[in-house]
């Protein structure tokens, strides 16, 4: 541990406290199985992150597939159990866009999830892991003519009507294809909620789903088509939300239509949505599973026996919860830079510290502003914490990785850092700024590792560049050029 208190650094955000032990892994953050060993290296799945470093290189998603599958089978228990108790049953959706790859879609099919997928990409790589097209949903603002006729062809479980325009689509491509589609109905309650905090208003001004207010229009209309079969309604009010009062709200009021619309034929689910929150940080508090499977169960059981409905089906789409605390991003340093603040009383430091990843491997602190931690992984220290800044490599001004946080002041270049929490949004948002190539994703697992995906290499984006197929002699005429345009898109 540091010799010596440090105080905290004024340029800090008010929500960071400095540290006991900036080598110290607070639990909660990390995947399951990290911890370190007697040389003070970072371990993941009983692997050290500098073996995992010099093997797959770096920048490298890691994820606990032992925490990941634990994660996902006791979120379905303990939400079962909770259901169960007040009367009812209940599904739960792994979200594939937090991450989606065919090994971890068949994890979650083994653990009894069901799978939300939202593109034709998504749907070809559930059904490449096995996973019962029955178990699939469908959600989207604009899925395509093709997505929709594909989804149908196979026999997915649910497609989420997400406009009036959409029920004639489906409709058709069900009677094209001899099928009735079950569909859930998307509505907007009203109800924003992020972290701590939800406001309820009477209308949301976004691109998902309808007012409850068209809900019986949009029900009917569905309720005319032979070849659709109403589900219920779907409402998803946020994402990584730390308590229940939103969903509570949402609840009565959905239910409120639900129970209208039960007048005129069945409505046997209802979809709640999820956005389940995690810890980034510290100070971060998420409510624990348990807790919000209680008190979820209990809101839904009320609210039914306040209006006097039988209970419906419960579906809740849990989101980053199951994958993202699994986890974790290694990165190697390149350079640091000590930068003199200006602040009302005196100068402050602030210690910037490049990696080798950036916006292209984690985009959600420069889209969202999102706050992370990060510790040294290749050793621990005594000297002194400094207040820190994670920067990527990219040629942006806002490309940070972890806005502050406390490192021991000695990092250096050559180090290797971890950050947690990085299993959800991080790699599916990951993208090639700069030819930069995306990252591998490694599962690890008792002390032995796996690629889940490959990483990129520079060969691999120039393969994309169709400069590479074509010879210098051919580009030297607007004629040649036109042609060859025009062979390649008759082929």
């Amino acid at each position: 541990m540091p010799t010596n208190p440090v105080t905290a650094n004024p340029l800090a955000p008010a929500w960071l406290r400095v540290p006991a032990d900036a080598n110290a892994l607070t639990s909660g953050l990390w995947p399951a199985s990290t911890s370190r060993n007697s040389a003070g290296e970072l371990l993941i799945g009983g692997l050290a992150a500098t073996d995992l470093a010099a093997e797959f290189g770096t920048p490298l998603y890691v994820i606990d597939e032992t925490d990941a599958r634990t994660r996902a089978a006791s979120l379905r228990a303990t939400f079962e159990r909770e259901f169960t108790r007040v009367g009812t049953s209940v599904g739960v959706y792994y979200a594939g866009k937090a991450f989606l790859s065919i090994e971890v879609a068949r994890w979650m099919a083994d653990a009894g999830l069901n799978i939300d997928i939202c593109s034709g990409g998504e749907l070809a790589v559930a059904l490449a892991a096995g996973v019962d097209p029955g178990r699939l949903g469908f959600h989207g603002n604009n899925k395509s003519l093709a997505e929709i006729d594909e989804a149908v062809r196979i026999g997915i479980g649910s497609i989420v009507v997400d406009s009036a325009i959409e029920i004639d689509r489906i409709a058709a491509a069900a009677t094209r294809h001899g099928r009735v589609q079950a569909v859930r109905l998307r509505v907007n309650s009203g109800v924003h909620a992020h972290t701590h905090e939800f406001l309820a208003t009477a209308h949301e001004d976004q691109k998902f789903g309808i007012t409850l207010d068209d809900a019986p229009t949009r029900v009917a209309a569905i309720r005319a088509e032979a070849s659709l079969r109403f589900l219920g309604l779907h409402c998803h009010i946020g994402s990584q939300i730390f308590g229940t009062d939103g969903f509570a709200e949402s609840a009565s009021r959905l239910l409120a239509v639900h129970a209208g619309l039960l007048e005129n034929g069945p409505v046997p689910e209802l979809n709640l949505g999820g956005g389940f929150g995690i810890a980034y940080v510290d100070s971060d508090t998420p409510s624990t599973l348990d807790d919000l499977a209680s008190r979820l169960a209990d809101i839904v059981a009320s609210g039914c026996a306040e209006l006097g409905i039988p209970l419906p089906r419960i579906a809740f789409e849990p989101g980053r919860v199951i994958i993202g605390p699994a986890g974790l991003t290694l990165y190697s340093v390149g350079t640091t830079k000590a930068v003199e603040v200006a602040g009302p009383a005196a100068a402050s430091t602030r210690l910037y510290v490049s990696v080798d990843g950036g916006m292209s491997d984690n985009v959600r602190p420069a889209l969202y502003g999102a706050d992370y931690t990060v510790r040294l992984a290749n050793r621990v220290s005594t000297v002194d914490a400094a207040l820190v800044r994670i920067a990527g490599k990219h040629c942006e001004s806002g490309d940070i990785v972890v806005n502050a946080d406390y490192l021991p002041g000695d990092v250096a270049p050559g180090d290797l850092l971890a950050v947690p929490a990085t299993g959800a949004y991080c790699w599916s948002l990951s993208n090639n700024y700069n030819y930069q190539g995306r990252a591998p994703v490694v599962a690890v697992k008792n002390a032995a590792a796996h690629v889940l995906v490959r990483g990129e290499t520079i060969a691999d984006l120039l393969a994309r560049d169709t400069g590479l197929l074509t010879s210098p002699s051919s580009r030297t005429s607007p004629t040649s050029h036109t042609s060859t345009t025009t062979a390649d898109t008759t082929r």
